[in-house]
């Protein structure tokens, strides 16, 4: 099983984050984007995005032990 790490730059943290979004001036609503983040980093990419009025969501990655 593959571990995400967060898309900082320069973080290497596991992430528990899916930070999805699209660029509307380039991308049709059914493409979207995934950015993974750490907790320390989920705030900073999701307000890096919003402030370019880029739609966003943030959904926790499933739980292993929700099998």
């Amino acid at each position: 099983m593959s571990v995400a790490v967060c898309s900082r730059a320069g973080c290497r943290a596991y992430a528990r984050w899916q930070v999805v979004w699209r660029n509307p001036r380039i991308h049709t609503a059914g493409r979207r984007k995934i950015w993974a983040a750490c907790d320390e980093h989920v705030d900073y990419l999701r307000d890096y995005l919003a402030a370019r009025d880029f739609p966003v969501d943030v959904i926790a990655f499933a739980s292993e032990s929700a099998t």
